[in-house]
Order: structure tokens, then C-alpha cells, then sequence
């Protein structure tokens, strides 16, 4: 499913299939995850894009000029989330790490948030 960026909706054509249920028993089902449908919690927030907006945020953050000037090179990292606030979630799929960083929008910091994408989902 792919969402509009400005109203969550789903895209024209695309069928409204709820993400919320993505979780059983307080888990991330690892099935959704891997459909790459992406997952959202009960609030309707994203915790996992889908695949297309993990390509598409990705590519904008590599190609964007203004964020070239602004920030560290994004090349290494792979975001997959955002916490809401501008920041995003990543992995480092470049390293044998299974680390998951919080990138910070206000101060390009990269801080360690989880040993590895199975706890994040937790």
C-alpha cells in the first residue's frame, strides 16, 4: 500500500488495507514486515515504511542538494522509519551490523538505538 505523503491515504488504485494489524501480541509480525507493505501502530503512525517509500525517501535524501549542504552524506545508511518529529530510523547495510541508528534532523547526529531490527520492532 502506498500512502499519499499528504493525507496517509492510500494512493489511487491501491486497495485500504489496514497496517494496524501488522501486530500480535505486541509484536511486529515479521511476515508484514518482509511483504514490504510497511507497518503503522495503533495510533495510525508509521514504525516501518513500505518498501516504495523506503526507495523513494532514500533516493530524495541521496539526490536532494539542500540536504547535501546541510548534512554528513546519507550513503551509508538505509532508512526504513521516521519517529515523527523529522528524525529517522536506519540501518548500516554497508557493515555486518545489525544496528538500528536515530538520525537526527536538528543536529545530523547518528545515535545507536537498538542492536539489531527485530528489537526495534518489539
Amino acid at each position: 500500500m502506498t500512502a499519499s505523503r499528504s493525507t496517509g491515504e492510500p494512493a489511487a488504485g491501491e486497495p485500504d488495507r489496514p497496517r494496524a494489524c501488522c501486530r500480535a501480541r505486541g509484536r511486529v509480525r515479521p511476515s508484514v514486515v518482509l511483504s514490504g507493505d510497511g507497518c503503522e501502530d495503533e495510533y495510525g503512525s508509521e514504525f516501518f515504511w513500505s518498501a516504495d517509500r523506503i526507495a523513494s525517501e532514500n533516493v530524495m535524501l541521496r539526490t536532494d542538494a539542500d540536504l547535501a549542504a546541510l548534512y554528513m552524506p546519507f550513503d551509508a545508511l538505509l532508512f526504513f522509519a521516521d519517529a515523527g518529529n523529522g528524525d529517522l530510523f536506519a540501518l548500516v547495510p554497508g557493515v555486518r551490523r545489525p544496528d538500528v541508528f536515530l538520525w537526527d534532523h536538528e543536529t545530523d547526529s547518528r545515535t545507536w538505538v537498538a542492536p539489531r531490527l527485530a528489537t526495534y520492532l518489539e
